[in-house]
């Protein structure tokens, strides 16, 4: 996942001298929130003269064509607007270079992307109040970004609001392309290290219990980020038929199945490797083969009400790398999953 450093969140350094820090620390850009002041570009001129990381900037005004000259002179390589504050819909010229994205609050229907998805390379969520800075994760964000994978999945996702090391852990999971962090690596009032420590937390922290996260796990539990049940593979019964289970994996095009009996308790989970394998041992007769030759009876899974911290430390144990989890309730009953592809993709 790639970082974007929200340059106005800075404490006790001058710009140009915060912005060489965080050259030296290799940070993916520089994050320019914009309430509709042209003097903006002022700060930009001064970032390049020192700088050649590629420049985010956020405008939250009514009008934003005011801005489209500076923006071009100043090859600004990042744009994203915020929707909450047009006055008319937003018109894209056709000769900016500019990478162009939409900022939503969480209140922000998505249908807001479809006229302008053709325009668009990404979409900016803010996870905490536009231009305020220091605020919470809404986890009512983590659903919002799973439903806007399936509607836009040619979109890259950016994130801005809250976003420390559990956050950023949980965003890299669900393959978020960049997090925009203000206050967790940039404030000196907040005792979090030094910014290369910071910035390391935010890229790889979360693999291990010693990431910086509470024993109680911070403020999330897996039922906040978990897919849900209306999104994963799920069939009822200990044998729906092998054709059946075939089918419903190559549906959902997760490498995996849930099995759950007529209470919705789980029975098992069916991988792609576990397919292959009750294939290899029937090579003599495939039509042999049965859903109780390739079940795992005993998968490895993970409580709703799981920290992000006990999550871990479970994966941890496994003694085999994990690339899904069922998520179940207090009485067994599969409520959803985890998956860590982009987890495993982004970071390997």
């Amino acid at each position: 996942m790639k970082i974007s450093a929200s340059i106005y969140s800075r404490n006790g350094q001058g710009l140009e001298e915060t912005v060489r820090a965080l050259d030296a620390h290799r940070v993916d850009y520089i994050h320019v929130d914009c309430p509709g002041d042209l003097a903006v570009f002022g700060d930009i001129a001064r970032m390049r003269q020192v700088s050649s990381t590629p420049i985010d900037l956020h405008l939250i005004t009514p009008d934003p064509s005011p801005f489209f000259e500076p923006i071009r002179a100043h090859q600004v390589d990042l744009v994203c607007v915020q929707q909450e504050n047009l006055a008319s819909p937003l018109a894209v010229p056709d000769d900016l270079v500019s990478r162009f994205g939409l900022a939503v609050t969480a209140d922000t229907p998505l249908e807001v992307f479809a006229p302008l998805r053709d325009r668009l390379r990404f979409a900016l969520f803010m996870a905490t109040t536009p231009g305020r800075s220091g605020g919470r994760f809404d986890r009512v964000n983590f659903r919002r970004i799973r439903r806007f994978k399936r509607l836009y999945p040619e979109l890259r996702i950016h994130v801005d609001g809250g976003v420390d090391e559990e956050v950023s852990f949980i965003l890299r999971n669900m393959g978020v392309y960049a997090a925009v962090s203000g206050s967790f690596l940039l404030d000196e009032r907040l005792d979090k290290g030094p910014l290369g420590a910071r910035l390391m937390r935010l890229l790889h922290g979360g693999h291990a219990a010693e990431a910086g996260l509470s024993g109680e796990g911070g403020h999330f539990q897996v039922a906040d980020f978990m897919m849900e049940r209306g999104e994963i593979p799920v069939l009822s019964g200990p044998d729906p038929g092998f054709a059946a289970l075939l089918q419903c994996i190559d549906d959902y095009s997760m490498g995996f199945a849930l099995l759950e009996d007529e209470e919705q308790r789980l029975i098992g989970l069916v991988s792609n490797a576990d397919v292959r394998r009750g294939l290899l041992r029937h090579l003599d007769d495939l039509n042999r083969v049965k859903v109780s030759d390739v079940i795992n009876r005993q998968p490895l899974f993970a409580r709703e009400e799981d920290s992000v911290h006990t999550l871990l430390r479970r994966i941890k144990s496994c003694p085999f790398p994990v690339n899904y989890l069922p998520v179940l309730d207090q009485h067994n009953r599969v409520t959803g999953a985890l998956q860590f592809h982009n987890l495993i993709k982004g970071e390997s």
